[in-house]
């Protein structure tokens, strides 16, 4: 965490260095203090816009998770499936999302719904395409084994298949978490009936409001960032065997094992 601290504070000095070696004006790249100030001066309508600018990336990112989630293993458990859907999932992508957020207008108006697809359409992609290939990649020899002992598919399933897509899947969460404010932005700039921090960015921009502009600049950045920092912090927690060797204490009561029983005595040979 501190050189997370330690990398942020040196890009606000390369901005404020920058800044005085070129001498670029003020009206076209502000300084970090007056970026800072301007949230500063405006807190109580920031905090408004950027709890709704959260709100819409949470929903929507969990929706793309779920989504993304169940959508793989269905795929994963029926080829069929995955051949059908997998062509149809890579056309969507190539669709500018810009270009979906039209669409989604006309059908569903202007509301939180247009928003919380958008957020869900960036966001279940990726982990649609982790989760699937860490599905396809568990040992074969280990289902084969628990199929053996007995296991029944949604056991291996749960014991086998799901712990080794774990990885994979944080992967995909850790992209969508980076871009899922991106989705918010741009479904307040399509598809908004309530000012967010999308929508604030423009106004101001069309106000020549330049300071502004990079003070919702920063706080959708730190949104950005948060998520994904959250994201990591839940990977430690789900992954605890990626960093240590033993299991954490919240993980269950440690069992010392009992001494062996003593051999038993020896027999007298037969007279």
């Amino acid at each position: 965490m501190l050189l997370w601290v330690v990398a942020i504070a040196l890009i606000f000095v390369a901005w404020q260095v920058l800044l005085k070696l070129t001498g670029i004006p003020a009206y076209v790249i502000p300084s970090p203090g007056a970026a800072l100030a301007q949230i500063h001066d405006n807190a109580e309508l920031m905090r408004e816009l950027t709890w709704q600018t959260v709100s819409e990336t949470f929903y929507g990112y969990i929706v793309g998770a779920v989504v993304g989630f169940l959508l793989a293993v269905l795929m994963a458990q029926m080829p069929i499936v995955h051949r059908l859907l997998y062509p149809a999932l890579i056309t969507s992508q190539a669709v500018p999302i810009v270009a979906i957020a039209a669409p989604l207008v006309i059908v569903f108006g202007f509301g939180l719904t247009p928003k919380l697809i958008i957020v869900a359409w960036i966001v279940f992609f990726p982990v649609v395409v982790n989760v699937l290939d860490g599905l396809a990649s568990v040992d074969q020899d280990q289902v084969n084994l628990a199929r053996l002992l007995g296991g029944t598919r949604l056991r291996t399933f749960l014991i086998v298949r799901l712990p080794a897509c774990i990885g994979p899947l944080f992967s995909g969460l850790k992209i969508g978490a980076s871009y899922a404010v991106t989705g918010a932005v741009i479904g307040e700039w399509t598809a908004s009936s309530r000012i967010g921090l999308g929508t604030f960015l423009l106004s101001a921009n069309a106000q020549m409001n330049t300071a502004g502009v990079y003070g919702a600049m920063l706080l959708l950045t730190a949104i950005g960032i948060g998520s994904f920092l959250l994201v990591l912090v839940a990977e430690h927690f789900a992954t605890p065997w990626r960093t240590r060797m033993t299991a954490p204490a919240w993980f269950g009561r440690r069992v010392t094992p009992s001494a062996p029983p003593p051999d038993p005595p020896a027999r007298e040979g037969l007279k």
